[in-house]
């Protein structure tokens, strides 16, 4: 592999046997990883000294300051495997033991980046009890990593921070709280230098554009103790563990495709549940959450599912239906947090019977059809829809996100509705009504009480937007509350 790489460029290298090497040579590096991820694979270990990317093939050499951290890395790495972008990265010693590309093009950027990486390494060095230094220990501060978030313009999931920090090596427990007006978060890796590498990438970074800080210290406990698996807390060790008063399904801690990358598509599909003989493939592609559109109440293109008619996790922009495939659809959020909000809630619920399957797709936006182009009515454009619930920066009801409940929380009704009313307008579609209470002193919201999970989705499926006349339209909207 390093001989075809020298053939392409011109540089000095002094050969030596494969042998322990502080030049390490990186293989299968995905085309899209930057000269900044590569170095991160090696600063939990020391100071990165050179970088030579070999982007078309795939490969890179780097130079570590010392043969001793090259050896530390390799040892560890033999054992953990490196993921950049979701994909494996393979590792082992050079052919020679320096690297030389002053004379090389195109090294600015390798240069600022190494500048720019160990810089922040000796500023998170300067504040560990027990750093890495060049040839040192491994850190020892412990694996669990306190977490705060500061700026908190859009909610933080548990599942969020998940899929975060599980980039950096496997995430045992998670216990989130609030504490001083803070969002905070105990995370506890299988390893403590998967903690370390975590702290030293993850410190100071946003998880949305200006907003969303992570501040990260060790925690000073040596294990978490969990003890129910919901939005709040889950160990992932325990998948037998109670879920307490919460009903969101729970499912393992999976590396996002790329930390940093925002994608606005998720990819959802309905399969046959256990007690379904049915073999039926139905899977959707979302993007945002909105107009009235329903594809499984009557077999027609009028209605799309609930996620996108309501908008409970995002505003849906644009729907498209596949062509060939039309248990197939790509939907459009308003950005990659509501789309991962819609993952995060929706993924593994179940609804017709059916359990939904929810992940990001491929691309990144639905194309509307050419003019004169023909598409039978499959691709339809909600940007404008009046009845987007998150148009507004900072809109409270991002404070009002919760997990598919079987009781729902309703507004806008008019003063003229009665109890019986409402549960008359409930049981015509087919639920079971089991409470029902007006707010003591506002009339116009309720709590409503369904026999199931599943039957509070279909309703608010059903009814969101329901048009009473005199001028109003029911807001339904799932609760953390009960009666």
């Amino acid at each position: 592999l390093e001989q075809s790489a020298s053939s392409d460029v011109v540089f000095c290298l002094k050969s030596l046997p494969r042998s322990a090497s502080r030049v390490l040579h990186l293989g299968q590096i995905p085309s899209e990883a930057t000269e900044a991820d590569v170095i991160s694979l090696g600063l939990p270990f020391g100071t990165v000294t050179n970088l030579l990317m070999l982007k078309g093939k795939n490969q890179a050499l780097l130079e570590m300051a010392s043969e001793e951290a090259a050896v530390t890395m390799v040892n560890y790495y033999a054992t953990t495997r490196p993921y950049l972008y979701n994909r494996p990265v393979y590792i082992q010693y050079s052919n020679y033991r320096e690297l030389k590309t002053d004379n090389l093009p195109n090294q600015a950027r390798a240069q600022a980046a190494l500048q720019a990486m160990n810089a922040m390494q000796s500023g998170n060095q300067a504040t560990a009890s027990t750093p890495v230094a060049e040839g040192g220990p491994l850190p020892n501060q412990g694996s669990v990593l306190r977490v705060i978030v500061e700026n908190l313009f859009y909610p933080v999931t548990l599942d969020v921070l998940c899929q975060i920090f599980s980039k950096f090596g496997s995430v045992l427990k998670i216990i989130t709280f609030t504490k001083n007006s803070m969002f905070q978060a105990l995370i506890q890796y299988a390893h403590p230098m998967n903690a370390y590498y975590a702290k030293m990438a993850l410190d100071g970074q946003s998880i949305y554009t200006a907003c969303c800080t992570l501040r990260i210290d060790f925690s000073k406990l040596a294990s978490l103790k969990v003890k129910y698996n919901n939005e709040k807390s889950r160990d992932f060790t325990r998948l037998d563990l109670p879920a307490g008063d919460s009903q969101q399904p729970l499912g393992p801690c999976i590396a996002p495709p790329a930390f940093g990358k925002k994608p606005s598509l998720l990819i959802l599909g309905f399969f046959p549940s256990e007690n379904n003989t049915q073999t039926l493939k139905l899977s959707f592609i979302l993007m945002s959450l909105k107009p009235q559109l329903n594809l499984f109440n009557d077999n027609t293109l009028d209605k799309f599912p609930f996620w996108i008619s309501t908008g409970v996790y995002g505003d849906v922009h644009r729907v498209k239906i596949m062509f060939n495939k039309k248990e197939n659809a790509l939907i459009q959020m308003a950005d990659a947090f509501q789309a991962q909000l819609a993952i995060s809630y929706l993924n593994g619920l179940t609804l017709y019977g059916k359990v939904l399957h929810a992940s990001l797709s491929k691309y990144q936006a639905v194309q509307l059809p050419h003019e004169g182009q023909q598409d039978q009515g499959l691709t339809k454009d909600y940007s404008n829809s009046p009845l987007h619930r998150f148009k507004k920066p900072g809109s409270k009801n991002f404070q009002n996100i919760f997990p598919p409940s079987a009781t729902l929380h309703l507004s806008n009704i008019p003063p003229s509705v009665t109890v019986d009313d409402m549960k008359n307008l409930f049981a015509s579609t087919g639920s079971t009504v089991k409470a029902f209470r007006f707010f003591q002193h506002n009339y116009k919201m309720a709590l409503i009480q369904l026999g199931s999970v599943e039957e509070a989705v279909q309703a608010l499926i059903a009814l969101h937007n329901h048009d009473f006349g005199e001028n109003h339209h029911l807001r339904i909207s799932f609760t953390k509350s009960t009666i």
